[in-house]
């Protein structure tokens, strides 16, 4: 049984501030911003919400395939996921169009600012979820605004159980349009500053949301993370990581691990767990995929973190 990812493939530009946006913006005066910011470290790597996904998933041994729209320049993305073993199957060439490309810049406090041109994604609706593909659950992930609304409908109408992962294409979405997603998914995935956005944009609490869903779920970074479920609110540890290299990517490590979880039925606890603890192995590393594990290396890790196995 495979995983069917729908969202972004994209070229990300990754510059590394050596010092505190803090210090350099000032509030009182953000209505006439205007600042440069030197970024001595520059790197491009293979990334966008689906490819990160799917690297992830891959490493957990998941079948996992990859639905998005990509560009005239995808050839050398399109290498690397061969050489991962990654499955083409759904992943669509827009010949007039650039695949999307994020330029991020991260400071010293791990915060990010990132400019993103969508390129090809925006045509992400001529893809269609297949319905007798044998996918056991789905992805709803940062995409064009269109492709998302219309392979929500599709995996509820096929009958496939997915997440709703709106990430950082919530600015696209009125209240109104969250909560249809919200209506349709069986799961939703925010980090706690989209968790806020959400309830601004819907007017309902995360106790609210969660009970329209199976499961609501809230990373918080370093923090660990919440589950919402019928039974309660979870708290989920966070990894302990051996180093703290690079946070991009993380999110869509811990989407992996959910993902993961859920073909194998696993509980929430675990679950959990090993999105945590994906994430915690991601952020030991520059880039979205670059990092490397065996599964039972990986078990091994998760026995030492959280003192038993799955």
């Amino acid at each position: 049984m495979s995983v069917l990812i729908c969202g972004s493939m994209a070229y990300d530009t990754i510059m590394v501030f050596h010092d505190r946006f803090k210090n350099h913006i000032l509030p009182e005066q953000v209505h006439i911003l205007n600042v440069s910011f030197l970024v001595p470290e520059l790197r491009r790597e293979y990334g966008g919400c689906a490819g990160n996904i799917a690297y992830n998933l891959k490493l957990l041994g998941a079948e996992a395939l990859i639905m998005a729209t990509v560009g005239k320049d995808f050839q050398p993305y399109s290498q690397w996921l061969a050489y991962c073993g990654l499955s083409q199957e759904f992943v669509r060439v827009v010949d007039d169009s650039f695949t999307a490309q994020a330029y991020i810049t991260t400071d010293m406090d791990d915060n990010q600012i990132t400019a993103f041109h969508p390129g090809a994604m925006s045509f992400s609706h001529a893809n269609l979820v297949p319905p007798n593909r044998g996918i056991k659950v789905g992805i709803v992930s940062p995409d064009g605004k269109e492709g998302m609304v219309e392979h929500a409908k599709q995996f509820h109408s096929a009958g496939i159980p997915f997440i709703f992962d709106p990430g950082q294409g919530m600015p696209m979405f009125d209240g109104e349009e969250l909560l249809k997603f919200v209506e349709l998914a069986d799961w939703v995935t925010l980090n706690d500053y989209e968790a806020k956005l959400m309830e601004e944009r819907t007017g309902l609490s995360p106790e609210q949301l969660a009970a329209k869903v199976k499961a609501l779920i809230v990373t918080k970074g370093g923090d660990g993370s919440l589950i919402y479920t019928e039974g309660g609110i979870l708290e989920i540890p966070s990894a302990k990581p051996k180093a703290v290299v690079d946070p991009t990517g993380c999110g869509d490590a811990y989407r992996a691990g959910l993902l993961y979880g859920l073909t194998e039925e696993f509980d929430w606890e675990t679950t959990g767990r090993i999105a945590s603890l994906l994430g915690a192995i991601k952020v030991e590393t520059p880039g979205t995929q670059n990092h490397g594990f065996s599964l039972n290396e990986f078990k091994d890790r998760y026995r030492e973190n959280f003192a038993h196995g799955f």
